[in-house]
């Protein structure tokens, strides 16, 4: 290929095709990648590549090129020179030869440069063609390619001939700068003129302007295709919008930063312009927004890059495919691109994720698709955590099962060992069932604990030749802590045993000796990591894993470590044990190292060790430290787990007001609001939560979360677990049944009336029965059922009701009990057209109708019923 290719063009009826030209013109045709790969083709893009089919070498100084826009197997172009001829011409033998097109030269009177020329796209033998000015002479002719000398035979195929006379002129002494055709009105046309004005010519008429605009903006005059009424024109650095209904000016000016080069609506998007300046590797993108009311439109503006920095020169949109254009560089580059759309995202409260792709497409990511477990979204966890009814079942450490979180686990067990302490008198706290440990210790009002503590020294149980001992702290809070940290052992049970063989049966091997050994039993502790390094071994042989390659292989070597404890703090084993505790991984062996070669009383190594429970933190200080140590580790504790967000910290700050700032730390990194509000209502006391607003708004938030995912009936449970921890509040009615003349409740009548008379009337058993078919205040007729004509209300609701499809008195009515009706005789209605009756009338209407069953009455009470959309209601109506 020689020369530079300066600009490009899609063919308007070939899909995969396109010409580009410079002082040469060329046809390519585009193929997949995959399918059709030559070292003659140009790479376009990732997944296409094109070949050349044919060169066109035979015209030069080429100033526009337009495609023949009808159907056709081959392409005609007509050329506009500079001399201001217009050439039909092909790439070789073509069906356009026996039409004795090929070869046509369209040539004004007088030569002057050819600005732009336009098929016509409906009357495609029609083109257009805008010159300079030359004297007298029209600017703008109109030739139809059906009616020059070839068609009276006088034309040889190759020879070229000249027309002799155009269809129509106009712009005499004018300059035409660019035109173009309107789509819906093919005899019209827009032509850039003078650099001073815009007219819009009729040709059924073209001796007068059907409209004109004063403007300097008369370059690349280009029509939207989806709209006549919209076209965009541009002069130097500036774009012009204009909607040719409202002429006078355009409607929407788009300064650019260099001057333009190129403007062309997008044909596969509504309102999108491209355009490209001078100097710029990227192509602009100017977005309209028509507005539905009489406002300016506004524009979204942006910027893509096809290909590299490349300096561009021209580009053109793809006549079909969405979005996609071509460009070409001043190298002769040239990109096949795809536009990416802006998305219109909608993002549901069940999280359902819609956008659109393209203009016809909806992509949806549900609730259930992957991408939320990867990227562990707490809105899709707290739906399905609602579900399985978490925080609403009746024993506490059932709700951690389905928290599906290690530490929310911990913490509804931990609820339910505080709740049956209390509730089994072993501690005693005034307003709530989940004392933390610095409540009973007393560390509320300060920082202080309220009683003293017994010092004792307690040797090695299990090492009967060691006179060594340990100090350790008694005191009836401390034990009563101690039982909170799960740590219930009496020594003349064998509590300490089931407790460290059920942590063996865990598989928490480390943890079970560390404890082991802070209860001074160091032999035991040798035996729970030699039993684990067995366990380890027959699971590695099992599953033919390394040894080497897991922490529990190295139990038995910690164990022989452990065999040879010396009390000697001069000892060479404890030397040793201080400079490699480090080496170890597991936090729960450093801290039995640490207990084991402390040089004071503080434990400041064992305490730090951030890798213990923090259960087990605590009961290791009320264990080992004195009040005062205590008391401020507590503190120091309690202000860390606070800041952290840390759930464990309920153990110190217990069920209270101290633990709000806890778990609303908790709330602000994990959004987990689903679990601090039915935490809240489960272990706070009842007055915290109506007057704290921190907790208010959790379960506020909570509440109103349940709804718009339309778990109704779980938020209704929510409600009634939260509403049962104070019966004495009990809530304002807020639906009842208002007569519609004097707007008072008849129930809230009848209820009354049932207190005077007593639930054990003789109502049912005389032939005076109650009935309440009119408002018992202003004794107007109730409205009547749709369906079987009896008036609401009918019977009461004493004892018995009325059947509404028998019509009869139940036979139980006598020495029954005061009872609301049954569901089948509650008043059920349509909120839009009023009408309703008897609720088992209205649902046995409704499984066969959509429309009411009121005559001349067209709604359609089924469809317009939000309930009738879940399938669990769906055979529900008007509730």
């Amino acid at each position: 290929m020689s020369g530079v290719k300066l600009e490009v063009q899609w063919s308007p009826i070939h899909n995969n095709k396109f010409i580009t030209w410079g002082t040469e013109i060329y046809l390519y045709e585009t193929l997949p990648r995959k399918d059709y790969v030559k070292s003659s083709c140009v790479e376009l893009s990732e997944t296409t590549v094109a070949h050349l089919l044919a060169t066109n070498s035979h015209h030069h100084y080429v100033k526009c090129v337009d495609i023949y826009p009808k159907k056709e197997s081959d392409i005609l172009l007509a050329i506009g020179q500079a001399n201001g001829k217009v050439t039909l011409t092909t790439f070789g033998p073509t069906v356009f030869d026996s039409l004795g097109l090929t070869g046509q030269e369209l040539s004004p009177k007088h030569a002057r440069q050819c600005n732009s020329v336009a098929w016509n796209p409906v009357d495609s033998n029609l083109i257009a063609v805008a010159l300079d000015r030359f004297r007298a002479e029209h600017s703008v002719i109109l030739w139809d390619v059906l009616k020059g000398p070839s068609r009276l035979g006088h034309h040889t195929a190759g020879t070229p001939t000249e027309y002799s006379r155009p269809v129509a002129e106009l712009g005499l002494s004018d300059t035409a700068h660019s035109l173009a055709w309107l789509h819906s009105q093919p005899r019209s046309l827009v032509i850039g003129m003078n650099n001073k004005h815009l007219k819009m010519v009729d040709l059924r008429d073209p001796s007068k302007a059907v409209n004109s605009a004063p403007t300097k903006a008369v370059y690349g005059i280009t029509v939207a295709p989806f709209n006549d009424n919209q076209l965009a024109s541009f002069i130097e650095n500036q774009i012009a919008i204009w909607d040719t209904r409202s002429f006078e000016k355009p409607i929407l000016t788009l300064p650019q930063a260099k001057p333009v080069l190129k403007i062309i609506w997008c044909p596969t998007r509504h309102n999108l312009l491209g355009s490209l300046q001078r100097e710029s590797s990227g192509i602009n993108l100017h977005d309209i927004q028509q507005s539905v009311d009489d406002a300016d439109p506004s524009v979204l503006e942006r910027s893509v890059q096809p290909g590299s920095d490349s300096q561009l020169t021209s580009f053109s949109w793809h006549p079909q495919d969405e979005n996609r254009l071509l460009t070409i560089a001043i190298t002769g580059a040239m990109v096949d691109y795809c536009v990416f759309e802006r998305m219109t995202l909608n993002w549901s409260p069940s999280s359902h994720i819609v956008w659109t792709h393209g203009r016809r497409t909806l992509k949806l990511i549900s609730h259930k698709d992957k991408v939320y477990s990867d990227i562990k979204d707490i809105s899709t966890l707290i739906r399905r955590r609602a579900i399985g009814e978490y925080g609403l079942k009746s024993e506490l450490w059932q709700n951690g099962e389905l928290a599906e979180d290690n530490s929310l686990k911990k913490l509804w067990q931990w609820l339910h060992l505080s709740y049956m302490l209390v509730e089994d008198g072993v501690l005693e706290a005034a307003g709530t069932h989940h004392p933390g440990v610095r409540c009973v210790l007393g560390m509320d009002a300060n920082n202080t604990i309220a009683n003293k503590s017994e010092l004792v020294c307690l040797p090695w149980s299990d090492l009967p030749g060691s006179t060594a001992s340990i100090k350790i702290y008694r005191s009836e809070d401390r034990d009563k802590c101690l039982q909170l940290c799960g740590w219930r052992f009496d020594k003349e049970s064998n509590a300490l045993t089931s407790f460290l063989d059920r942590l063996q049966v865990e598989g928490e091997y480390s943890r079970a000796a560390a404890i082991s050994v802070f209860n001074l039993r160091l032999r035991f502790a040798i035996d729970i990591l030699n039993n684990g390094a067995k366990a380890q071994n027959a699971s590695n042989k099992a599953h033919s894993v390394d040894p080497a390659n897991t922490n529990l292989s190295h139990l038995n070597i910690v164990a022989m470590a452990l065999s040879g404890y010396s009390e000697d703090k001069n000892s060479m084993w404890r030397e040793l044990c201080v400079s490699s505790r480090s080496l170890l991984t597991d936090p729960y062996l450093r801290a039995t190292f640490a207990f084991l070669t402390s040089d004071s009383e503080s434990y400041e190594a064992v305490l730090s060790e951030g890798g213990m429970a923090v259960e087990d933190q605590v009961a290791f200080a009320c264990t080992f430290l004195s009040n005062k140590r205590l008391s401020d580790y507590l503190t120091e504790l309690n202000d860390r787990l606070t800041e952290q967000g840390n759930l464990a910290g309920i153990l110190l700050t217990g069920g209270g007001s101290a633990g709000i700032p806890l778990l609303q730390r908790y709330l602000d990194a994990s959004g987990d609001v689903q679990s601090v509000s039915v935490i809240a209502s489960r272990a706070f006391p009842t007055e915290l939560i109506e007057n704290d607003p921190t907790v208010s708004e959790w379960i506020t938030s909570y509440r109103s979360l349940l709804d718009s995912w339309r778990l109704w009936s779980h938020r209704a449970h929510f409600d009634i677990a939260l509403n049962t921890r104070n019966l004495n509040n009990k809530p304002a009615q807020q639906i009842f049944v208002a007569c519609n003349f004097c707007a008072k409740s008849i129930s809230a009548y009848m209820q009354g009336l049932a207190r005077n008379r007593g639930p054990f009337a003789r109502l049912g058993t005389t032939s005076n029965r109650l009935k309440i078919s009119s408002c018992p205040n202003c004794r107007k007729p109730q409205p009547r059922c749709a369906i079987c004509l009896v008036n609401m209300g009918t019977p009461s609701c004493y004892g018995g009701s009325r059947s509404p499809q028998s019509g009869s008195l139940s036979s139980s009515i006598t020495n029954s009990p005061l009872k609301l009706s049954e569901f089948s005789s509650w008043f059920t209605w349509c909120q839009t057209c009023r009408h309703g009756g008897h609720a088992s009338h209205m649902s046995q209407w409704f499984r066969e109708h959509s429309e009411c069953p009121v005559t001349a009455c067209s709604c359609r009470c089924l469809s317009i019923d939000s309930a009738n959309k879940i399938p669990a209601a769906a055979s529900s109506f008007g509730r």
